[in-house]
């Protein structure tokens, strides 16, 4: 199994990436938040990977740190919920975020994630509930994916007030954190929400 890819960043789409390792080009798909911590094209990137093969597809996930990672494996054992649907959730909630709505069975913040209705929010919190103190959060690498995957987590802070600013907007959940979380990489992490937003609006509609 390819269990992670260090390389340069080649090219990047609403919901992929290509990392080029030596001169091949791996195919990764990835959620919002991954897109945006793995820096502009060109640089150099890590990404820990998931391997999915079915009968008909062979599908490589890519994950800027191993607690993203360990999330979408746990959800895609939720009967519904498949790889598209996994990366969906992850990129309308961080980790954190996505832990805390399970331990509180807030099925109401899953919900927000695109494709995913109030039953199979009430199903992945209801199964991951118990599990939830002993998942892991945000940052468990120690690195700046985790810094930057973690900068639109804290639930009730100014990123997430933003993210759900631009979601009332019309902004799709996954647009609206990856707009935030490269508006607060580059006005940093005490920015407040007004100008959170004011920059994040520029990311978005461009």
């Amino acid at each position: 199994m390819i269990a992670k890819l260090s390389g340069r960043l080649d090219e990047t789409g609403t919901d992929w990436a290509i990392v080029d390792v030596g001169g091949v080009g791996y195919l990764v798909h990835c959620s919002a938040r991954t897109l945006s911590a793995l820096g502009e094209v060109g640089e150099a990137c890590t990404v820990h990977t998931d391997l999915q093969v079915s009968e008909n597809d062979m599908r490589l996930l890519g994950f800027a740190e191993s607690a993203e990672r360990d999330w979408f494996r746990l959800l895609t054992q939720v009967q519904g919920v498949g790889s598209k649907v996994a990366l969906a959730i992850l990129s309308a909630l961080a980790t954190v975020e996505l832990r805390d709505a399970c331990a509180a069975g807030d099925a109401a913040s899953v919900a927000r994630a695109n494709g995913v209705g109030p039953k199979l929010a009430g199903r992945i919190v209801n199964e991951l509930k118990d599990k939830a103190g002993a998942l892991p959060g945000y940052g468990s690498d120690g690195g700046m994916a985790g810094a930057a995957l973690g900068g639109v987590s804290r639930a009730g802070g100014a990123s997430a007030d933003a993210v759900s600013a631009l979601e009332n907007l019309g902004f799709k959940p996954a647009v609206a954190a990856q707009a935030v979380a490269r508006a607060q990489a580059e006005l940093g992490e005490d920015a407040a929400m007004s100008d959170l937003i004011r920059v994040a609006l520029k990311k978005a509609a461009g």
